[in-house]
């Protein structure tokens, strides 16, 4: 039992999402550092608050209800979110298309009916198959195969 558990937590993926949380754990830290020190105070100081936005709270029936807490949270998910995106995951996208190979097309996978017959063709042939009729090749399959449109 205990050696599953061992090859479970010695996996390379397991390891590398501990990584990435205590990464992820102190980049949030980091976010809310900046949040509470700049972004909050600059709220505060174009609403016209007093003193840190962030200890901003009202009263109701001697209920307090901390809500610059709450925007202070808000704005550093906002800013991690828009980091993590822009700074990961747009570039990570970019890699991945710029790497990714391009699939050929299979002139062949495209099928219709024949129209004197209805036996499957490929929708890039001009004569069926089955019955040996000539027939109109389909122009959007023709230009998805690269291949020129026939004439007459």
């Amino acid at each position: 039992m205990l050696n599953g558990f061992r090859d479970f937590i010695l996996r390379g993926n397991v390891i590398s999402m501990a990584i990435g949380l205590a990464v992820g754990a102190a980049f949030t830290a980091v976010v809310t550092g900046f949040s509470n020190a700049f972004i909050t105070p600059l709220i505060g100081l174009a609403t016209r608050g007093t003193g840190d936005f962030s200890k901003a709270h009202y009263t109701v029936d001697g209920v307090d209800f901390p809500y610059g807490l709450f925007v202070s949270a808000a704005i550093a998910f906002l800013i991690t979110a828009a980091v993590l995106y822009f700074c990961v995951v747009v570039p990570m996208a970019k890699v991945q298309d710029r790497f990714a190979k391009q699939e050929a097309v299979d002139i062949k996978a495209a099928l219709r009916d024949c129209p004197r017959c209805f036996s499957e063709i490929p929708a890039v042939a001009s004569r069926c198959g089955h019955c040996t009729s000539e027939v109109e090749p389909d122009p959007e399959a023709l230009s998805l195969a690269k291949l020129p449109a026939q004439q007459h």
